[in-house]
């Protein structure tokens, strides 16, 4: 086979594993678009408008219009795992991943399209949740390079995530582990609903090991233009996250990992 006609197949087989994840999200769009907007709808109520009449503002911003870019993408990231760790435990539970990885398409074209999927998931509900903080409180773009530079690199991050934890699932139970007890609090507790400038000194020290922070910092830099973080240390967690997880989830692959044991 020419390296024409191998770079062509391997294109159609990229394509199609981008296809069949955006197909299974578009089919069950009751189960992947709809609650996050309800969800969303229910924070801005309970946070935004109860809570946020006694918050006041924060950083100058009002606490509706300062929470909305942090509640955008814990969305984006939640979702984001949600889809791949699914999608490709799914597959193995099916006993049909064996299929795709004994075909040509290389495992890194086959990472790569199922973090696609987590991408187009986590793009697609984080800008459902973005029409609905339109309804609660203004919100414009202060620089587009950082906000999409963040939801996209956020996406791949928690993408990637998701692939590890499928890759080393052996039951259902263990693909909701990770996100109940580590995902979950590390978003809550990463600057969504405040400013970590607003915590005592040993707490802001904590918040600033928890990687999730440096993420809702730059996308709601993007938004407000203030960040809690440095913005290029921020963005060099992120690229080094998805450098360093795509490594990993490559030699899994490779190595067999959870599909031979």
């Amino acid at each position: 086979m020419s390296a024409r006609s191998r770079a062509r197949a391997d294109w159609v087989g990229f394509k199609t594993i981008l296809i069949r994840e955006f197909d299974r999200i578009a089919r069950i769009w009751a189960q992947t678009l709809v609650p996050p907007a309800v969800t969303a709808s229910l924070y801005f109520v309970i946070f935004g408008s109860l809570i946020g009449r006694r918050v006041g503002t924060v950083g100058g911003f009002g606490y509706m219009q300062y929470i909305a870019p942090g509640l955008i993408m814990m969305t984006v990231i939640t979702n984001s795992f949600a889809n791949v760790v699914s999608s490709f435990f799914g597959a193995k539970f099916g006993k049909h991943i064996e299929e795709l990885l004994v075909s040509p398409l290389p495992n890194s074209l086959i990472a790569a399209g199922y973090i696609g999927g987590g991408i187009m998931r986590g793009l697609l509900v984080g800008a459902v949740v973005t029409l609905v903080a339109l309804l609660f409180t203004h919100l414009h773009v202060y620089s587009l390079p950082a906000t999409l530079g963040a939801v996209l690199l956020t996406s791949a991050v928690f993408s990637l995530g998701g692939l590890i934890n499928a890759i080393f699932a052996k039951n259902f139970d263990q693909i909701s582990w990770f996100p109940t007890f580590v995902l979950t609090p590390l978003t809550y507790l990463g600057g969504v609903f405040y400013s970590v400038n607003m915590l005592p000194d040993w707490a802001r020290v904590v918040s600033h090991a928890n990687p999730i922070l440096y993420m809702v910092s730059a996308f709601r830099y993007g938004f407000l233009g203030t960040a809690d973080v440095n913005l290029a240390l921020a963005f060099g967690i992120m690229i080094g996250a998805v450098a360093f997880m795509y490594g990993l989830a490559l030699y899994l692959l490779n190595h067999g990992t959870g599909i031979r044991d």
